[in-house]
């Protein structure tokens, strides 16, 4: 089997690349510009393209399928070739449809909570040999990539991400995967680029619970009044099943989930977390896994990479490291942080990177997200609004839109880690969150 991969740079994509070679495909790929950490993984693989741009000549006729990447437009001239050649032409997320079609998927799904989820199922069936393909937004210990399809395994596990699939294809994606178990965890309005409405985000997830298989299960998180009201209105031939944040408490030896009958360690923290956890609980329950395997395998889940991921910590500090970027993911992520460390000083960087962070409109929506920090740091970058074609954004606007005394505004990011440097700050904990990379900041040489 020969596949192609036109953008094979993207998280999910060169994921996919590096499955399918290891399965024994024929792979190959494309693409104008790779950046880390997939332009390592993709050469320590011997898939890194030897020249980049796109070449219309390397597609030919012995090319079974080319998988297209949301980064590639619709006039690629490999793309065109390829249609002219009549070759399948598949999005990833058709793909792994494709692939596991007479499998039991699991997709989860949500605003926020997604990849945390998906990695703690994830991590519970491995440790109890279950054997299951998947599909997930971040590295996890213990898998070796983000993707991964199997000839014998019964179950796939899918993180359902409601961004558009490609561009011939205006669908969000987690529309194409038809599961037979849906996850729904949260609401709240992301990418407004795509979504101009709440309302026309809310139906993207309506929609979702529509391609639930006949007798599956819609799990649901019913402290979430927008996810109630998607859940109650979908259709009676599939199983509904609510789910509460878990209990849990925490005191000096650490964060605990707790029942009416079992006390668990577990090595994260933050409401959140017990959100994702009892979700992650039900669809274990759901294929079979007994309560007390579900309970002793998470005690030794440790998160994801960029999701209240611990960077440093010794006698001078603490940092975080989270992709938190919409309104309520920032929020919960401070709001977690505050709570676990209630004797120290947080210090929290926010870098507005997305579309809709960068949006004088959508911006009034971070309003209190900070207020829990006793120093918050939001920090963008101008060349980024103009390159997303974006009208200016002051920094006035993006403090006043935030509000709160604790706040200060930098255009430049230099700046901003310069000043945080000088400060005598007496062993803080330090919360960095973006979905971007701090426009290039040495991250490493500032924790050190």
């Amino acid at each position: 089997m020969r596949v192609h991969f036109i953008a094979i740079g993207g998280a999910v994509m060169h994921n996919l690349a590096i499955a399918l070679q290891s399965k024994g495909y024929n792979v190959s790929g494309s693409d104008d510009e790779i950046f880390e950490p997939s332009r390592s993984r993709l050469g320590k693989y011997g898939l890194l393209p030897l020249k980049w741009g796109w070449d219309a000549s390397i597609i030919s006729s012995d090319i079974d399928t080319v998988i297209l990447g949301m980064h590639a437009k619709a006039d690629n001239p490999e793309l065109l070739r390829a249609r002219d050649l009549g070759i399948k032409i598949m999005s990833f997320p058709e793909y792994l449809y494709d692939q596991t079609r007479n499998k039991k998927r699991i997709v989860i799904a949500g605003s926020h909570g997604k990849t945390t989820t998906t990695a703690m199922i994830m991590h519970v069936l491995r440790l109890l040999g279950i054997k299951f393909d998947y599909m997930v937004g971040s590295q996890i210990d213990g898998f070796e990539t983000m993707v991964g399809l199997s000839d014998d395994a019964r179950i796939a596990v899918f993180e359902g991400d409601e961004y558009l699939t490609s561009a011939l294809d205006k669908r969000p994606k987690f529309h194409l995967y038809m599961p037979d178990i849906a996850v729904l965890n949260g609401i709240a309005w992301d990418h407004m680029n795509v979504f101009p409405t709440f309302e026309n985000y809310i139906e993207q997830f309506r929609i979702f619970t529509e391609k639930i298989s006949d007798n599956g299960s819609l799990i649901y998180f019913d402290g979430d009044q927008e996810v109630k009201k998607v859940a109650l209105s979908a259709r009676e031939n599939i199983r509904k099943i609510p789910y509460k944040v878990h209990g849990y408490f925490q005191n000096k030896t650490g964060f605990y989930a707790a029942t009416h009958n079992r006390v668990i360690p577990v090595k994260i923290f933050g409401e959140h977390n017990m959100q994702n956890l009892s979700a992650a609980r039900e669809v274990c329950l759901a294929v079979g896994v007994k309560e007390d395997d579900f309970y002793e395998a998470i005690k030794s889940f440790e998160g994801t990479s960029r999701r209240l991921q611990k960077l440093k910590e010794n006698k001078n500090g603490t940092v975080y490291l989270d992709f938190a970027h919409s309104p309520s993911k920032v929020k919960a992520t401070v709001d977690a942080i505050e709570s676990r460390f209630p004797n120290r000083e947080i210090i929290v960087c926010l870098e507005l990177h997305t579309f809709s962070s960068l949006n004088s409109d959508f911006l009034p929506l971070y309003k209190g997200t900070l207020s829990n920090a006793k120093n918050a740091f939001v920090c963008f970058n101008p060349h980024a609004i103009k390159l997303k074609n974006l009208e200016h954004l002051s920094k006035e606007a993006v403090y006043k839109a935030f509000g709160g005394d604790n706040i200060k505004v930098y255009d430049n990011i230099g700046e901003m880690f310069s000043y945080i440097k000088s400060q005598n700050y007496q062993c803080p904990v330090y919360l960095l969150m973006s979905s971007g990379d701090f426009d290039g900041f040495d991250i490493n040489q500032l924790i050190d």
